[in-house]
């Protein structure tokens, strides 16, 4: 099957977006950005041919009447078991490379406790697994550094306590064993792991078990589907680093504007807000770009900017959001600067402002900084399309809906769940068109 590739290579984490030559999405992949982006860029691309598969598998099901009305329960199982598989073997591998990083004889004695310690770490990591991946189950992150580092994390400071081998001594092990495993390429259409998670589904429900013949065979076969990789485009912060011609690689800008327009034909603005940098974007009606404006300096306002915060306050990420929603008071934040809104933070918390009010007031400090920028590139335009790792901040998107009517009006303004892959969508039908059109 010919493929078009986009990758987008962002500050903080790299997607990838997998096209067939209809422009369908047959896959997205997501990773966390490291300091080797040719291999963020590896890893995304092989979630997304995986995700790509998993498409073909219920295009395949959605012809299995049997399964009809439980189509929808199989296939959200299905994947739950398969990314166990995954998490489970990347748990393995985990486990290795720990106790290599343990076999020095300089560590003597406590060399041998400390490897003693990983197996009763792991075994209880081993033991907890199914329960993050049970149908249902909420995960803060599906990254397995995310995952498994909290895991370790509470299992080591538990069986620590009544050890000579430190909590800190754990975590350094864990700190210099993640990247190798983080950083594997390989092993993506593995069938073993696929039947393996079919096997698991089965077991779940009598229903799937009498189909398990019948499903194993569309399985098999989407399995054995070749893709080939006809062409690849790279954008984003890293896209520089891409081993790449000149010809495969695309600005970001006019990647977001055109990924934008494939995702709502009538955009006419675009806000992106992600990791390290703010865009506004003005496109045609062909999603080709007029003008634009991005921040300037440094990354203030940005995705970076949140995550500071949520450490500052040692919330999730994903938490912030919903905070900021509990927020009954409008508190004004004077800088959105990483350097001197932790003091600022600090100083407003030490006089008894409320946390959700001053979240409440990062958000808007945000959105008033993307504002600006909006209003330097042409304003807003019907319709205006938010996307980038921060349109999924809920306050963040209230507040801009709230800024944007004071300003302009009532204009339409789209938020895509998959927005974060807008830059991917537009570097993969560029990659398209080169070879179609």
């Amino acid at each position: 099957m010919k493929t078009f590739v986009g990758i987008d290579l962002g500050s903080t984490t790299t997607k990838a977006i997998v096209l067939d030559a209809d422009e369908t999405v047959l896959g997205r992949g997501i990773t966390n950005s490291r300091s080797n982006y040719g291999i963020a860029a590896e890893v995304a691309k092989q979630e997304a041919f995986l995700d790509a598969r998993f498409f073909l598998f219920r295009q395949l099901l959605k012809r299995l009447p049997a399964l009809k009305n439980d189509l929808e329960e199989f296939l959200n199982n299905f994947e739950q078991d398969f990314r166990l598989e995954q998490y489970l073997e990347q748990l393995t591998e985990l486990e290795r490379i720990c106790v290599k990083n343990c076999g020095d004889d300089r560590l003597g004695k406590d060399g041998a406790e400390t490897r003693s310690l990983l197996a009763a770490v792991f075994r209880q990591l081993n033991d907890e697994a199914p329960g993050l991946y049970e149908p249902g189950s909420s995960r803060k992150s599906d990254f397995f550094r995310d995952i498994a580092g909290s895991q370790y994390s509470h299992a080591s400071e538990s069986h620590s306590q009544d050890s000579r081998i430190s909590f800190e001594s754990m975590l350094n092990v864990f700190d210099r064993s993640i990247i190798e495993v983080e950083n594997r390429i390989g092993g993506g259409a593995d069938e073993a792991k696929f039947m393996s998670a079919l096997d698991r589904t089965c077991r779940r429900s009598n229903i799937f078990t009498a189909l398990r013949d019948d499903l194993r065979a569309p399985l098999a076969s989407v399995l054995a589907t070749e893709f080939e990789e006809t062409y690849v485009i790279g954008t984003g912060y890293g896209r520089a680093t891409l081993p790449f011609s000149k010809e495969h690689i695309r600005s970001e800008i006019l990647c977001h504007g055109l990924g934008a327009h494939i995702m709502h034909p009538k955009t006419a603005t675009v806000l992106d807000i992600g990791g390290q940098d703010t865009k506004a974007i003005q496109v045609d009606p062909n999603g080709i770009v007029e003008s634009f404006q991005m921040n300037d300096r440094c990354a203030a306002g940005c995705g970076r900017y949140l995550g500071y915060i949520a450490d500052e306050m040692n919330l999730g990420l994903h938490e912030l959001g919903p905070m900021a929603m509990k927020s009954t008071r409008k508190v004004r934040i004077n800088s959105t600067c990483t350097v001197f809104a932790g003091a600022e933070l600090r100083d407003r918390l030490s006089m008894g402002e409320k946390r959700e009010d001053i979240v409440s007031g990062l958000h808007r400090a945000i959105i008033l900084r993307a504002m600006s920028i909006l209003s330097r590139s042409g304003g807003i335009r019907d319709q205006f399309t938010f996307t980038g790792g921060v349109a999924k901040n809920e306050a963040a998107v209230a507040v801009l809906k709230e800024l944007a009517r004071e300003n302009y009006g009532e204009v339409q303004m789209n938020v895509n769940p998959d927005s974060i892959y807008t830059g991917a969508l537009g570097a993969a039908t560029f990659a398209q068109r080169v070879i179609v059109h």
